[in-house]
């Protein structure tokens, strides 16, 4: 019998909390995917972690935490069989990563068998192709940032630049050859073919710095490049381009004190266009080839998330009012663009952060967990969710230390809430 205790129990998944955010009556169910001796993540959030048919998932496993990557510090490279118990399998190794964006690691589009990640060779960084089921493995001339959708190239900067400017997000171990100059003319963004090899400069620091910020000339401050991302059909990219002053001492590069703009350009770096001059820009995601979906704060308007158009900007606002902190957001993948996936960063005594999926069709938003993060993850070595999805749209994988097991990889079911 559908009796009134049930329905009241029903009719919790559509109760707002606040206003429109929704509390659900279950929960759904965490599997951890990685546990025993290591700590084991992905990193970043805009990285295809599951191969074609989601059985395998990519992460990184470290014998330490609580302090930076030094250039002797080796992560080991695996992936989980979710058809084997979630058997962790030794793949390779890597000499440069980070805390935050690990070492690049993710599968390259349209292949089931061919992984990519970053690693310092000598002198020099470089990055890796492997086979995973034969495990032969070739060397590319230089660490990769993003792929085309067609797996064929790459969009790639500086590391040893980007951890002398903002440590934490390049690597240690090779020396920054451009330390003194606040614009190098030599490097910056770079195209590398993954089947050739072959690179090409595309977009200097003087050449980003030649552009004023409104009336204000930028010769005269220390400029880098930061999160590139190609749109869905491979035909443009973004990229965060930062400048800041002075150079200050490293915990002061790390966190603060730069000013921030987002490009758009072609893949020959050409047909540049600042779509969003705020000086706000962070988290961001293509919605299409046309739209990025960002955390920023436009010209007279508040802080929040907002959809920027190329060559237009014209910013609009998402989730406004339920999206409401700053967060890693992603499109839930066969949902017509319908549902976006996000996290916060630890809030409250209790440092909880939350993970949601928010309905930009109905404006509903569903809190899929709150994960404590205990004190000592902070700053640079912090473990934040960056939850994504499986390839199908159904499961959303995500990093987490709330079970007081160090960070490790966690997964969730949420076709109940996306599909139908």
């Amino acid at each position: 019998m559908y009796s009134r205790r049930n329905f009241l129990k029903q009719s919790l998944l559509y109760l707002p909390l606040g206003s429109i955010a929704l509390r659900m009556p279950e929960k759904p169910k965490i599997t951890a995917l990685t546990k025993g001796l290591g700590f084991h993540w992905f990193g970043y959030y805009d990285k295809l972690q599951t191969d074609p048919s989601d059985r395998f998932i990519l992460g990184m496993k470290a014998r330490f935490e609580g302090r930076s990557p030094r250039p002797d510090d080796v992560i080991e490279i695996g992936m989980i069989d979710t058809k084997k118990r979630n058997k962790w399998i030794h793949l390779s190794e890597s000499r440069s990563w980070g805390w935050q964006q690990g070492c690049m690691l993710q599968w390259i589009p349209g292949s089931d068998r061919e992984i990519i990640w970053n690693d310092r060779q000598n002198e020099f960084f470089v990055s890796r192709i492997m086979d995973v089921k034969t495990g032969k493995l070739r060397t590319l001339p230089m660490p990769v940032y993003a792929l085309s959708p067609d797996g064929k190239s790459a969009v790639c900067t500086d590391f040893a630049r980007l951890q002398n400017m903002r440590p934490g997000y390049g690597y240690p171990g090779v020396i920054d050859y451009h330390s003194t100059k606040k614009a190098p003319e030599e490097t910056g963004i770079f195209r590398l073919d993954l089947e050739t090899g072959e690179k090409k400069l595309i977009i200097s620091y003087a050449e980003a710095a030649a552009i004023n910020a409104g009336d204000e000339n930028l010769q005269d401050y220390w400029h880098w490049f930061n999160h590139l991302l190609v749109n869905p059909s491979g035909t443009r990219f973004t990229f965060l381009h930062r400048w800041r002053k002075e150079m200050g001492e490293r915990n002061e590069r790390a966190s603060r004190g730069f000013i921030t703009r987002m490009f758009t350009a072609d893949m020959n770096g050409e047909n540049r266009y600042i779509i969003d001059p705020s000086g706000y820009t962070s988290h961001f995601v293509w919605k299409n080839d046309n739209q990025i979906c960002a955390w920023t704060r436009p010209s007279g308007m508040d802080n929040g998330f907002y959809l920027l158009e190329d060559f237009k900007g014209n910013p609009q606002p998402v989730g406004k009012g339920i999206m409401e902190v700053n967060g890693h957001n992603t499109y839930v993948p066969n949902t017509a663009d319908q549902w976006i996936l996000n996290d916060t960063y630890p809030r409250g005594e209790e440092r909880k952060q939350t993970l949601y999926l928010f309905n930009t069709a109905d404006q509903r938003r569903i809190d899929l967990g709150h994960f404590a993060a205990p004190s000592r993850y902070t700053g640079e070595w912090r473990c934040d969710l960056h939850a994504k999805c499986t390839r199908d749209g159904k499961q959303v994988i995500f990093d987490s230390t709330h079970e007081g097991k160090g960070r490790q990889i966690y997964m969730m079911d949420i076709s109940r809430f996306v599909e139908g």
